[in-house]
This record gives C-alpha cells, structure tokens and sequence, in this order.
C-alpha cells in the first residue's frame, strides 16, 4: 500500500507536464511518454507501472474519471483516442488510432503515411488483458473486451466482444436483463 503514496507524489509531480491530470489518481512508474501536454487525464485515475504512452502529430489522449490502466500497457495516438469513465483496461494491452501505409513498394513501412481513425472505448467497458484495440474501433458502453482479442471496427452497448479477429459473442438484453450468447 505504501508503494500507492510514491505513485500519487509521481501524479503530482508529473501532472503540470499533461494537458489536463486530475486528482486524486497515481502514476505508476512509466516505461515512456511522449507528447503528454496532448493527454488529458480526469479524476480517480489509477495507472500501474509501465505505461508506453506517445502522442504524435495533433493527436489527442483523453482518459475520463475512474478509470484504471494496469501495467504494460501502450497506448499510441495521431487522432482522438478516448478512454472512457469507470473503464478498466487490463496487463499488457495496446489501443491505438494509428495504421501505418504500406502500399508504396519498397519504402520502409515506418516512413509511410499514417493512416488515422479515432478510437473510442466508451464508459464502463473492461478491457481483457493481452488485448489489442486498433484505429477505428469504436466500443459502446460496457463493452467487454476478452483477453487476446484483436478489436476493430464499431461495437454497440452491453456486448462481450472475443477473437482475433474480435466478434460478439453476448449481448446483454435490456428487456430480460440478462447477458444473452449470439449465433
């Protein structure tokens, strides 16, 4: 417990270097960061050691209140990316809004164009560890996430999202009020 007091001095001491870090929360010791005066960070915020957040270009990181962000996870944006409130993101997961081009034959991949979507993980959504959340993907509310899955594209409300590719597998009816397989 004692180790959650040095990770709330880090917050403070790291906070006037984002856009926005709000209190209380605590910072695990990170790995990297770049471009965090672009990353905004709201209240109750918990990150665990080893955060790998870059922030390129014009893009923006936007992590709302509540949310905990385990160890070794990466996150990368040259667009809007959003975390939503009270979500929980598992060890050892990736979220991005980047692609990298690689269409022009015999130049590098990483000198390539980017290719930009915004993500969106929306409130409440619990992300499996080991997971990867690439450009575009857009999660509705309590969202879950299965461990090593591979999510893009858009998902609604109160699903249960598996696979590599990523597919939905349950869905939660409102008018039983019970989680529901999908065929």
């Amino acid at each position: 417990m004692i180790y959650k007091i040095f990770w709330a001095l880090r917050a403070v001491l790291y906070a006037p270097f984002f856009g926005k870090f709000g209190f209380p929360g605590y910072l695990g010791r990170p790995l990297f960061l770049m471009g965090i005066k672009k990353v905004f960070i709201g209240k109750k915020v918990r990150i665990f050691p080893h955060l790998r957040l870059e922030v390129h270009r014009s893009g923006t990181v936007c992590i709302q209140d509540d949310v905990v962000i385990s160890q070794n996870v990466h996150i990368t944006s040259a667009g809007n990316l959003v975390i939503g409130k009270s979500s929980l993101i598992l060890a050892n997961v990736f979220i991005t809004n980047i692609d990298h081009d690689y269409e022009e034959i015999g130049k590098h991949v990483v000198k390539q164009e980017y290719l930009v979507k915004d993500t969106i993980i929306g409130d409440n959504c619990y992300i499996g560890m080991g997971s990867a959340i690439l450009a575009g993907t857009i999660l509705g509310k309590q969202c879950v996430v299965g461990a090593n899955s591979v999510v893009r594209g858009e998902f609604p409300d109160y699903c249960v999202i598996v696979g590599a590719p990523a597919r939905i597998v349950k869905k939660y009816n409102l008018e039983s009020q019970k989680w529901e397989k999908v065929n």
